[in-house]
């Protein structure tokens, strides 16, 4: 019996020194190790890739995209584009938290729409005419052929930051127009913002819109 206790005691204190050494390693110092490496070699990364505007202010993330909206007006289920702005991809995909109402959280997701759904088709249809209509301006007429395949569908989960360069160029005049810009400021500053492919043959040249909305902000003064 003696025995037996002894032998339970012993295998308890081995448990419980292995869940102790266990935590130290595994809950303190791993994490602070990570942590350390990660802010000394990716601190930008590390703290969530954020952007900063001109003042220091931190305005994002450019991992994560955000729309351009002007406050919503009664009876409006939606608000309208503020289109002194680049605009990103539509975001179809996102939802609003509903759960936690203190929390008004966006959701990325899908619109989980096959190709020839009808509700899909039409949205694509509207957001080409108001691609179309938003970017013509008197002196520079957007074609329905001229509008990326981007400018008109969400990404996988609503929350692409980049577009391609010929969607920010076509976006460039009515940019300019509405901010009393010379154009060729406006398609400098896209050229200035235009990411090339990843290791030189990864994926498509690409804008990032925060990025570009900053250093807008900046040219006119506002940053």
């Amino acid at each position: 019996m003696n025995n037996s206790l002894a032998n339970s005691a012993r295998l308890i204190g081995a448990g419980l020194r292995a869940l102790i050494v266990l935590t130290v390693i595994c809950g303190v110092i791993y994490p602070l190790l990570v942590t350390g490496v990660a802010q000394a070699l990716f601190n930008n990364k590390a703290n969530g890739s954020e952007v900063k505007d001109s003042t220091g202010r931190v305005v994002g993330s450019e991992l994560i995209g955000q729309r351009y909206d002007l406050p919503l007006k009664k009876g409006e289920e939606t608000p309208a584009p503020d289109l002194k702005w680049f605009q990103p991809r539509p975001s179809n995909g996102l939802g609003i938290n509903t759960v936690n109402k203190q929390y008004e959280l966006i959701l990325s997701g899908a619109t989980n729409r096959a190709g020839d759904n009808a509700e899909l088709i039409k949205w694509v249809r509207d957001a080409k005419a108001a691609v179309v209509k938003d970017n013509s301006t008197p002196d520079y007429k957007v074609k329905p052929s001229d509008v990326p395949a981007e400018a008109v569908t969400s990404s996988g989960s609503g929350l692409d930051p980049h577009i391609s360069p010929q969607y920010a160029k076509l976006q460039a005049h009515r940019v300019a127009q509405r901010n009393h810009l010379d154009v060729t400021v406006v398609e400098k500053l896209v050229n200035d913002h235009t990411e090339g492919r990843a290791l030189g043959f990864m994926g498509e040249p690409r804008v990032n819109v925060l990025q570009l909305n900053v250093g807008l902000k900046e040219v006119m003064g506002e940053g």
